[in-house]
């Protein structure tokens, strides 16, 4: 298997279906319909996910699920993490085991697999409560980075400026989910307004050229979700997929998977899919994978 890297996962939704079958008897159909809103994913998660992993034992699963499906992807830089709310939620507020049941199945499963550490945050949750939440995780070494997801629209971003500001002085790579629902110009004010090094989706930046070029010029790296685009009907194809444009154009791309458990998107169905539509061509592809692989400053 070639190696690649996954810097977009949702490890809750990121694992291997086959797995989570065998341990649990729970089957986990993925979506082959386009959806039409976030609200639509939330209804499928509320449907074949719901409160059935709403243990410690079974977070920990999807944890081993998300390595197992990574090792079976060729995966070797895997960048995965906890929604900051879990700690308390699934691990009594204990950093040290929160950290450990990463460390111990990538151990376990995928030792060859480097773990990138995210911490999560929702954009659904008040800041303060999210600085609270936060107050356990700074200062441990083994964050790698910290990542924004949610719905684009649930609060303005500059609420966030004082979590991104700790997150720097901590030495955290800085992400956000922006550009997927939002507009180029939201693309744009996140990254100023937050200091970020990389954004999740970004396929936005394709309708400016002026922020195409801003993207350049910054070293700001996307870290696209083909497959999800298309399904969640940001995108009308993967031949038209802004992923084309943003590459030929210069900008720091990569490929990921995202949810795989809804969107049937491991990494290695990524890049063909995206070969078989003829959006990139073989060359462009492998040359995206290596870039993946990439230390970035």
């Amino acid at each position: 298997m070639i190696p690649k890297s996954d810097l977009h996962n949702h490890f809750v939704l990121g694992g291997s279906r086959e797995y989570i079958q065998l341990q649990t008897s729970i089957e986990i159909p993925f979506i082959k319909e386009v959806l039409s809103s976030m609200q639509d994913m939330h209804k499928w998660n509320d449907t074949n996910i719901g409160t059935r992993f709403n243990t410690k034992e079974m977070r920990k699963l999807l944890i081993d699920a998300t390595f197992v499906q990574a090792k079976i992807d060729g995966i070797t830089i895997l960048e995965i993490g906890e929604d900051v709310w879990g700690l308390g939620e699934f691990f009594n507020n204990d950093i040290d085991e929160l950290i450990n049941a990463f460390i111990d199945a990538n151990q376990r499963i995928a030792p060859e697999i480097e773990l990138r550490l995210q911490i999560g945050l929702s954009r659904h949750c008040p800041v303060n409560y999210l600085l609270k939440c936060l107050e356990h995780f700074w200062g441990h070494d083994i964050f790698y980075s910290i990542d924004l997801y949610g719905d684009e629209h649930a609060q303005p971003i500059e609420n966030f400026i004082p979590i991104y500001k700790k997150a720097k002085y901590e030495g955290l790579r800085l992400k956000a989910h922006i550009g997927e629902w939002g507009t180029a110009n939201d693309v744009k004010k996140g990254i100023e307004l937050l200091e970020l090094n990389e954004v999740q989706h970004g396929i936005a930046a394709v309708n400016s050229e002026e922020i195409i070029h801003f993207l350049i010029k910054n070293n700001i790296r996307l870290n696209i979700t083909p497959t999800s685009n298309v399904k969640l009907g940001r995108v009308q194809n993967l031949k038209s997929h802004p992923i084309r444009k943003l590459y030929k154009s210069g900008v720091d791309v990569t490929i990921n998977s995202d949810d795989i458990l809804i969107f049937d998107s491991d990494v290695s169905k990524e890049y063909l899919r995206l070969y078989e539509a003829e959006t990139l061509t073989a060359e462009e592809l492998d040359n995206i994978r290596i870039n993946g692989l990439c230390k970035v400053n």
